[in-house]
């Protein structure tokens, strides 16, 4: 049986950022990172990056140049609403899009330069005990955390069941050039025609974009469906590499158990129900179960009570503003406010894309175009 203080199951940046977070407040902790991919190795993404996520980066003391470095920032964003309304806007700060394949390996590689070891293995078993988790019979530690991904083992061996159909979405990705008009503008796209759904194009730097369409499951879309929802989203697109995923949103989290097994990131159905948005949470909420690994048989415990602290507050707004955004008129009234309004602007991209909350100001701004 092969020892550690923690074993990390997923070594994606949920995964990643736990590791690093472990080893940032204990120096000379053990920690072990599993994964069934050889790295680097790509994942189904937008391969958009908040400036708030590399915030959590930054402070777990990783390189966050190195991480993006040949992909300049993305400075602005535009929004279609479902009626036709558009706004395009200046971000706060600007947005990064760099590939999952190239992202990803690079975080892991510096995770390991800190001391993190990593192992190639496919999880199938977890055994909890009083003092210790096993893995496949095989590995032991202290606590474990799934940074597993949409389909976590680890999650399913908690006993904790997936997200019902109308709690998660579905979304087709792939790359293509970038559309005329569009270099150095993130563009998100929605459409009253099976609503709520939504497309997306973001631009590489490199004459690409990454470009995909998504909606909840619980509408029975077919693989054929999503990729006529992104050619009529995005006409004259021609993607290649067109590969679908799951996104389990938010709304249908879990309630996180006590005890030695955490989850992070997509195992713990942290996509932003808005936007599909799920790097920063997934590094937030990775950074977080690092620091809560630390405290052996009280780690779920804490772990709950850090999040509640840290994304409490807003998850409770992107609920609200989901259940909301059912109505395609709300969303005309959202982008209309934020045309109108620079802050609405840059409430909406906080709630959508970081951890923003639903405010009063655009509230207000929404009703005010809606009459």
């Amino acid at each position: 049986m092969e020892h550690a203080d923690v074993v990390v199951v997923g070594a994606g940046p949920a995964g990643a950022a736990c590791a690093a977070a472990v080893r940032r407040a204990r120096p000379d902790a053990d920690v072990l990172v599993l994964d069934r991919s050889a790295f680097p190795r790509d994942k189904v993404c937008g391969d958009g990056i908040a400036p708030e996520a590399l915030d959590v980066l930054a402070g777990l003391d990783l390189d966050v140049a190195a991480l993006t470095a040949g992909y300049p920032t993305v400075p602005r964003l535009r929004l279609h609403a479902p009626g036709g309304t558009t706004v395009e806007r200046t971000l706060h700060r600007p947005s990064s899009v760099v590939p999952r394949a190239v992202l990803d390996g690079r975080l892991l590689a510096q995770v390991i330069d800190r001391g993190v070891r990593f192992r190639q293995h496919t999880v199938r078993a977890v055994t909890v005990h009083a003092d210790h988790v096993e893995v496949d019979g095989r590995f032991h530690a202290g606590v474990l955390v799934g940074a597993d991904g949409a389909e976590s083992v680890v999650r399913r061996a908690l006993g904790l069941a997936g997200n019902p159909p109308g709690r998660l979405a579905v979304a087709i990705r792939g790359y293509a050039p970038v559309l005329p008009g569009s270099e150095g503008v993130q563009v998100v796209t929605t459409t009253e025609q099976r609503w709520p759904a939504y497309a997306w194009s973001f631009p590489l730097g490199d004459g690409r974009a990454n470009v995909g369409y998504g909606e909840l499951v619980s509408g029975g879309v077919t693989r054929a469906e999503l990729v006529a929802g992104l050619h009529r989203m995005l006409p004259g697109v021609e993607p290649e590499g067109l590969r679908a995923h799951r996104l389990p949103l938010s709304t249908g989290r879990p309630r996180l158990p006590d005890g030695r097994v955490l989850l992070a990131g997509d195992a713990q159905s942290l996509i932003n129900p808005l936007t599909g948005e799920g790097i920063f949470y997934a590094v937030l909420s990775g950074a977080l179960a690092g620091e809560a690994a630390l405290h052996g048989a009280r780690a779920g415990q804490v772990h709950r009570r850090l999040l509640r602290r840290r994304l409490g507050g807003h998850l409770r707004s992107s609920g609200v503003a989901s259940q909301l955004s059912r109505w395609p008129v709300l969303m005309e009234g959202v982008v209309r406010a934020a045309r109108e309004d620079q802050r609405a602007f840059d409430d909406v991209v906080a709630l959508g894309l970081a951890d923003g909350r639903l405010t009063a100001r655009t509230l207000a701004g929404t009703v005010r175009r809606l009459r």
